[in-house]
């Protein structure tokens, strides 16, 4: 024996069906409405617009010589060196190391004894380059400025 079905029972099987008729309809619609491959493509002027219809040929194209790209950054020709000037800040001659304050800027800069060229004391004006070392940056050529 088949069990009954409640009228509640029915009126979901009724809904489920006509749910599953209205689907198979849209899918059919969207299959006679195939849209052809041009109708999806969209083009970029340029100015960076988004249009259906495709650009002109020839507007305003330049010829690139490929030869006349360069890859690289140009190196710098006449590049002028500059020689830094400051104030021995501290300067520890028994461990061979101290400071020197910059004159163009509120910077200190470490340096060894091995990197002066002439002998300095703790307030003597001098002239300097800067190396990168393993804490920052570092005085090195360390010459004293003549008065």
């Amino acid at each position: 024996m088949a069990k009954s079905m409640t009228a509640g029972k029915r009126e979901n099987e009724k809904k489920r069906l006509a749910k599953r008729e209205e689907k198979n309809k849209r899918k059919e619609e969207r299959k006679s409405n195939k849209s052809s491959f041009d109708d999806m493509i969209a083009y970029v002027d340029e100015y960076g617009m988004i249009t259906s219809t495709p650009p002109e040929e020839n507007t305003g194209k330049q010829e690139i010589n490929i030869e006349e790209i360069m890859i690289s950054t140009p190196k710098k020709e006449d590049e002028v060196p500059v020689i830094l000037q400051g104030r021995v800040e501290y300067f520890n001659e028994s461990r061979g190391f101290g400071f020197i304050k910059d004159f163009s800027g509120v910077e200190k800069y470490f340096f060894h004894v091995n990197n002066v060229v002439t002998e300095i004391k703790e307030g003597d004006t001098v002239t300097f380059d800067l190396e990168r070392g393993p804490r920052g940056m570092n005085a090195v050529n360390i010459c004293l400025v003549k008065k």
